[in-house]
């Protein structure tokens, strides 16, 4: 199973709603998904209802060494998590002139979770820096999601230039799929920015479209994911409908 990491650099797309509920539809699949809060707002770690307060997060495997592994909590849905915590914005400050510092995760999770056949999500920090570079080096794929509005072409062609950067870089492919979501069916703009999407990046864009739904705002609030908030919403329906595409797809492999 892969790597993926999900990121965009504008911000208000549903970045980590994408990445809590894609990981939650894993683990109903049982799929056995880790989710990784690569983010120092910490919006995911919150989402799953984890305490900050008693949580060692993964800024302990940046400043303190700690294997991954110790860092993995358990929530009763089944997911698997590494936390994140507001120390984690100082990484950039403490690290940005480490040698090899942007490989780090990577060297982390091939050391400690190699053997693991179980898909691994890293909710990307939306700044440009240390960490969303870890993330994005680190992964095998990059999920990139867009909202429905006027701007969102421009997020896309930032991160695709910055994935060409990383491959002449490193000399490998970043394989990338694009996400469109708080897609509304009333607005003709809605269904104007995924024709253009799909007109520019083609099969790169995903045929699922996730539809604005209070569910999935509501749902963080009570540290859940939108399948155990409410199962029978559109954001339920749309993000299992979006992991089976994924799946099928070989976005995991």
């Amino acid at each position: 199973m892969a790597t993926i990491a999900v990121f965009n650099q504008k911000g208000g797309v549903g970045k980590t709603t994408t990445s809590l509920n894609i990981a939650a539809a894993l683990a109903m699949l049982e799929r056995n998904p880790l989710a990784i809060d690569l983010d120092p707002q910490a919006h995911l770690t919150h989402s799953l209802g984890v305490d900050q307060a008693t949580s060692i997060g993964i800024s302990s495997f940046f400043k303190d060494e700690r294997s991954l592994l110790d860092l993995i909590q358990y929530r009763p849905s089944g997911l698997r998590v590494i936390p994140s915590h507001t120390d984690l914005s100082k990484i950039d400050a403490l690290s940005g002139k480490t040698r090899n510092v942007a490989t780090k995760l990577r060297e982390g999770l091939s050391e400690h979770l190699a053997r693991e056949n179980a898909p691994i999500i890293i909710d990307c920090c939306p700044m440009l820096g240390i960490l969303s570079l870890n993330a994005i080096i680190s992964a095998d794929k990059v999920l990139i999601p867009v909202s429905a509005d006027f701007l969102s072409m421009q997020g896309v062609q930032r991160v695709v230039a910055l994935l060409d950067v990383l491959h002449a870089r490193f000399g490998r492919e970043f394989d990338f799929a694009i996400l469109l979501t708080r897609f509304d069916s009333r607005r003709k703009l809605s269904y104007t920015t995924y024709d253009k999407l799909k007109e520019r990046y083609g099969e790169k864009v995903c045929d699922t479209r996730i539809m604005e739904n209070v569910s999935l705002a509501e749902s963080p609030a009570f540290g859940r994911d939108v399948f155990a908030h409410s199962p029978g919403s559109q954001g339920a329906r749309d993000y299992f409908s979006l992991t089976h595409e994924l799946l099928e797809k070989g976005f995991f492999d």
